[in-house]
């Protein structure tokens, strides 16, 4: 059924002589970027049969959104449902997208079964490595820049298409798993039971899963949503008889949140309105604002307290060793705050859930050993250990650009978290995060569409790098965190730069109350 409404909506089958732009990616950002982008008949190559990136293809059975109805839709087209309270399922993202994709005749830009393999650059030494951004500061040239190698379902066959402008939709998760490096004799090969990491447990079934998890002995290697949701999903297949309890290995703690209110207090007033974010560190922010944020250090630390303290009153963090020794703003400030799912502290005060604290850790022949020594028998372990996203763009990058993709601090350095400064008539897209990505994707998108249309001009490459070295430099002052990138302190701030650069209102609200007191979301970004 879902195949065949699909191909009612007529997907593209080609590529026209006419489309200038390729979108590698069909999730979020791909739709986002094919959306704004619609004037120059882009391409979106999309790997898979479907569209909706991780929400689609990466997700666990019970795998919700972290963020509001409301706070996670794009501008121009809300949910039918935005009222509902709860947070929506991954099924229920993926009909939201859907419908995006329906509302905006996007299935027309799609190609599916069509995997990026290799891409090539053929702007030449003008278009690189000078002071301009592509050689004359232009995204648009008018002649191709980068030659793109599909691999489509079911052949082998590479074929090229040429393109003058290339927008990398591919994200941070998925695909390609991050797994951890032992020591010879102290890896996955010693231990005789079965050893999954989390992307491989998306693939299955929910029969499979219970099949797989129930009777047996399992750690979870991990701390984060994704191994917080797997022990979770282990514990329930495991009620009842003959069911065994599972054990979480916790090298790094971070704060973790029941729910949006902090002592009866809605979260968006800590950190997400323009009186909020005043209280933080900006990127590039000047030598008055930097003494401010200095004399005001007292209260960041207050509200963070505020929290934490809430925290610890409401959950058992103590109880089990879970409560973490840096403040709660690092974790926030690094897209690291997780939303608890419903019953996991149940399921940890009935036993079916455990806690091990480790600062390292290696497979025996039985099971897991921990640093100290302690020996864990299981009979399968999962690795929640992340993604490497960033290596999915490394993998199709052409020298020299994919050595210049991660800088010295880690990090992906986009300017407007967008174009990498060396990196011509390239941009990225779904990089940055944020309290909700999809806002910062489709701001970001909208912004790309503006200067593909010529309403305003890049800075110098040199202006560039400078901007996005002091951004990385205001992460590192904010989060131990910074390498993943986020906006979460400074995110109305970094909207203001992009609408400043469209032309675009910069105060959205209707006055000034509002302005300093209401949180900002996708809503009050509709088009101008």
């Amino acid at each position: 059924m879902a195949a065949q409404q699909q191909q009612a909506r007529s997907t593209r089958q080609g590529v026209p002589a006419s489309a200038r732009v390729a979108i590698i990616g069909g999730g979020i950002s791909g739709l986002a970027a094919a959306k704004q982008l619609a004037a120059h008949d882009p391409v979106v190559f999309e790997a898979t049969a479907s569209v909706g990136g991780v929400w689609k293809h990466c997700v666990y059975r019970s795998t919700r959104l972290q963020t509001p109805r409301p706070d996670y839709e794009f501008s121009d087209y809300s949910w039918r449902n935005r009222d509902d309270p709860s947070f929506p399922t991954h099924a229920e993202i993926c009909d939201y997208l859907e419908g995006y994709a329906d509302r905006f005749d996007l299935w027309r830009y799609i190609m599916f079964g069509a995997k990026v393999v290799d891409v090539k650059f053929l702007g030449g030494a003008a278009a690189g490595f000078t002071e301009l951004w592509s050689g004359t500061g232009e995204p648009l040239q008018g002649k191709p820049m980068w030659e793109v190698g599909v691999a489509t379902a079911g052949s082998d066959n590479v074929q090229y298409y040429q393109f003058e402008f290339v927008v990398m939709c591919t994200g941070k998760y998925g695909d390609v798993r991050r797994m951890p490096v032992f020591p010879a004799g102290k890896g996955p090969e010693v231990f005789r039971g079965q050893v999954m990491h989390s992307l491989d447990y998306c693939k299955l079934s929910e029969e499979e899963t219970v099949e797989l998890m129930r009777g047996k002995k399992v750690v979870v290697v991990g701390y984060k949503k994704s191994a917080i949701d797997l022990a979770l999903e282990c514990a329930q297949a495991n009620q009842g008889e003959g069911g065994e309890a599972c054990t979480m290995v916790v090298r790094t703690l971070h704060w973790v949140v029941p729910s949006y209110s902090i002592w009866g207090l809605p979260f968006f007033l800590f950190y997400s309105t323009r009186l909020a974010q005043f209280l933080y560190e900006r990127p590039n922010q000047g030598i008055l604002r930097s003494m401010l944020c200095r004399l005001m250090s007292p209260l960041r630390a207050g509200v963070s307290k505020f929290i934490e303290s809430y925290l610890s009153w409401k959950l058992p963090l103590d109880k089990y060793g879970l409560r973490p020794d840096h403040p709660f703003v690092e974790d926030y400030a690094s897209c690291q705050m997780a939303i608890l799912p419903d019953g996991f502290f149940d399921m940890a005060d009935r036993d079916m859930i455990r806690f091990k604290r480790a600062s390292s850790w290696c497979f025996s022949r039985d099971g897991v050993v921990l640093g100290d020594g302690t020996q864990l028998e299981a009979d399968l372990v999962f690795l929640a250990t992340g993604f490497e996203g960033k290596d999915k763009v490394r993998a199709v990058l052409p020298e020299p650009f994919r050595g210049l993709l991660v800088d010295k601090s880690g990090m992906m350095p986009l300017y407007r978290g967008t174009v990498h400064p060396l990196i011509p008539n390239m941009a990225f897209v779904g990089f940055v995060e944020s309290v909700s990505n999809l806002h910062t994707s489709e701001l970001r998108c909208r912004w790309l569409a503006g200067l593909l249309g010529g309403r305003f001009a890049l800075p110098s490459v040199e202006d560039m790098v400078r901007h996005v070295g002091g951004e990385a430099e205001a992460m590192r002052r904010t989060t131990r965190f910074y390498r993943r990138h986020c906006i979460s302190t400074y995110s109305i701030h970094d909207s203001d730069a992009m609408c400043a650069d469209l032309g675009h209102r910069v105060h959205r609200k209707g006055n000034w109350i509002a302005e300093l007191f209401a949180p900002y979301n996708n809503q009050d970004y509709k088009q101008d």
